[in-house]
This record gives structure tokens, sequence and C-alpha cells, in this order.
């Protein structure tokens, strides 16, 4: 368990970053009214694009104290607060901002990703839905609601929603790479394989796709081709122990496998055993308790011989 926590929060700090800078971007194109909202908005995005996003929040703040029905200065804000870490703020202003803009997908998908980084998937995959009965087009809502299928366990579905995904968004390599890790779940591993492949094409100094693929070798019991990936890997990060540990079990099973047959033994000849057994002298006692009977039967009822010799 610790370990998929561990993978799924490496796999949202890219699509954090991308959160962060989007949600501004959005900001702008919707607009509102009154100047000086604006103007404290627009500084508050500037600043969250440098990352000082204490100082972006308190510009917000100022927005929605003048404007406090704009939802762009809630989604703003709710971005700001995600980066920092503080999440359960993040979807209060995600959700003020879906109850000012309910047809807009946006909020519905930054609370989506919120929520993924608590671990709350189901809930996770309800805004998700939304965002795709929203705008069907938009390859982020299955994403996103694919990350959440992994979270638990539904690896079909993961592989299809992240299937459409990549059809909307070919560019976007996460999705390759959760897709075959999908994959890689249900024993499909030629398929996880030509993922981590299709990712190593556009990226061939990837070094944590290498160990990815290697594994999946390694899994498959091909440890001719895992072995190349984790040398590979560990020339680009030699300190990584782990993808060490990984190598020297490839080798070791593959020794193993190309060990020759072991030779017969040879089956020994039983040598006879002695005369002087138990079953032989329970068999000799035996005869001769016979043979006792027999004497003893056969000399029953004669008289003793008298002697002719007078005694003088």
């Amino acid at each position: 368990m610790k370990m998929r926590t561990d993978l799924m929060r490496r796999l949202f700090v890219v699509v954090l970053l991308t959160g962060v800078l989007a949600g501004p971007a959005l900001a702008k194109k919707r607009g509102g009214g009154g100047g000086d909202a604006s103007s404290y908005r627009n500084k508050g995005v500037d600043l969250a694009t440098a990352k000082q996003f204490d100082a972006a929040i308190i510009e917000f703040n100022k927005a929605i104290e003048i404007e406090p029905k704009n939802p762009s200065s809630y989604h703003d804000r709710g971005t700001a607060f995600r980066a920092l870490g503080k999440l359960p703020e993040a979807i209060a202003d995600f959700t003020k901002e879906i109850e000012l803009a309910p047809k807009d997908p946006a909020g519905y998908l930054d609370r989506s990703q919120t929520l993924l980084n608590q671990n709350q998937y189901d809930a996770a995959i309800v805004d998700a839905n939304k965002v795709i009965e929203l705008k069907p087009e938009e390859a982020f809502g299955y994403k996103f609601r694919g990350f959440a299928e992994i979270g638990l366990n539904q690896w079909d579905k993961a592989v299809a929603d992240f299937t459409i995904a990549i059809t909307k968004k070919p560019d976007d390599l996460q999705n390759y790479d959760k897709r075959a890790q999908a994959n890689r779940a249900l024993k499909q591993y030629d398929a996880a394989i030509a993922d981590y492949s299709a990712i190593l094409a556009k990226n061939p100094n990837d070094s944590e796709t290498m160990v990815r693929r290697g594994f999946t070798y390694a899994s498959s019991e091909n440890y001719e081709k895992a072995i190349p990936d984790y040398d590979a890997a560990l020339k680009i990060k030699p300190d990584d122990y782990e993808t060490v540990q990984r190598m020297q079990y490839a080798r070791a099973m593959l020794a193993n496998k190309n060990a020759p047959p072991p030779a017969a033994t040879p089956v020994p000849t039983p040598t006879p055993p002695g005369l002087i057994t138990p079953i032989n002298i329970g068999i000799a006692l035996a005869a001769i308790l016979i043979i006792a009977v027999v004497v003893k039967l056969v000399t029953r009822g004669k008289s003793e011989p008298t002697s002719s010799m007078r005694i003088r």
C-alpha cells in the first residue's frame, strides 16, 4: 500500500504543476467585471506562475473581496492552495467555483485532481464523469478518471480510459505510462512493454521508464531483455540501489534458467541380505518346533525296552 501511495504521489507532481499554470491562464480568458479585481487577479496569476503562491493568495483574496461572485478568482486561489498542499482549502474554493459556474468543467476538473491527491478516488470519479459529460473532447476527464480507477485497482477500466485519453491527447506521455501500469497489473506484459517503448522513443534517457520496462520484462521471465534496460538506467543513475538489486535478481534468474540440467544419479544395486535376519531366525525356530512336535507324536504310546540280563 505504501508503494502504491508513493507512486501515486509522484505521478501527480506533473499534473499538479500543469494545473497551477493552466488554471490562471483559464482565468484570464474568462475575465470578469471590475477593473480593480482584475488587476489583483492578474497580479496573483503572475505570482503563481513564479511559484510565489502565498503572495498570490493575498492578491486573489483582494480580488474575491471586491468580486465575491467571480468564479475565476476562486479557481485561481484554489490552484495556489493546492500547490501549497492545502488541499481542504483548495477543494473549498473549487466547490465555490462549481457553485458559481456549474456548467463550466474547469471547477470539476480541478476538484477531481485535488480529490485524487487525497486518495478520495470515488469522489474524484464523480467529478471526472461531470467533466466528460460537459466536455467529452477534454482528455483530462478520462485521464483523471483513469488515475482514480488505478487507485481502486479497476485495471480494465483504467486501460479503457487511458486509451481514450491517448486518442484525444497523444503527446501526453503520462497516459502511456499509466496504461502500461494497468496492463502490467493485468499481466498483459506485451501491451505494457509497447507503451513503455513508445515513451522511450520520445524520451530515450528516461531512466524511470527503462526500469519499469525492465521490471515488466522480468515479470514475464524475459530476463535477457530486462538486464539491458536495468543496465541503461544505471548508467544514468548509478546510485539507484533498488535497480541494482533488480539487476542482480534478473542475472541470477537468467543464470538459473540457462544452467545445464543436473546429471542423472545412478541407482545403487541393492545388496542381498545376510542369512541371519529376524525373518530367517523366526522360520528356523518354527521349523524346530514343528520337528519336535512330529517326533513327540511318533514316539507316543511305545513301551520302554526291558533288559534280558539277569542280575546275579
